[in-house]
C-alpha cells in the first residue's frame, strides 16, 4: 500500500485464483498453495485493502468473450464498491468493445491522463 500514486488496467484478470487461466498460471509459477495465490489476486487484495487510496482505473469491454469466464471484472467492481479505502476506484464497462487492440487504443489516452493527474500532485 502507498507504493504507487495510481493504478490502471485494461481487461485484467481480476480474480485469477478462481478462473482457469489464473489457476493454470498460479500453479505453474507459485505452486499449489492457494493461500499464496491470494497475494496476487486483485479481488482478494481488495477485500482486505486498508491503505491509502490507490486511485484505480479499470476499463473492460462488454463484448469481451473472456469477460464471464476469465476476467471477473463485475466481481471486482462489487468488492471495491464495498471497501471505503477504494471508493475512488473507477471500473468502466465499455459497451460494444471486446479484448482487441482497438479497445486499448481507444481508451489509452484516458489512462495516461488518469496517471498524469496523480503524478503531478
Amino acid at each position: 500500500p502507498g507504493k504507487y500514486a495510481s493504478v490502471s488496467a485494461f481487461a485484467p484478470i481480476c480474480n485469477p485464483s478462481q478462473v482457469p487461466w489464473g489457476i493454470k498460471t498460479f500453479s505453474a509459477y507459485l505452486g499449489d498453495n492457494k493461500e499464496t495465490w491470494k497475494e496476487y489476486d486483485a479481488c482478494e487484495l481488495a477485500l482486505k485493502y486498508d491503505g491509502p487510496d490507490p486511485h484505480i482505473l479499470v476499463d473492460q469491454g462488454t463484448e469481451d468473450k473472456f469477460l464471464s469466464t476469465q476476467l471477473s471484472t463485475p466481481k471486482f467492481a462489487q468488492i471495491v464498491s464495498s471497501n471505503p479505502k477504494l471508493s475512488s476506484t473507477q471500473v468502466n464497462l465499455r459497451d460494444g468493445y471486446d479484448h482487441s487492440y482497438y479497445f486499448v487504443s481507444t481508451w489509452m489516452e484516458y489512462h495516461i491522463k488518469h496517471h498524469s493527474k496523480f503524478l503531478k500532485q
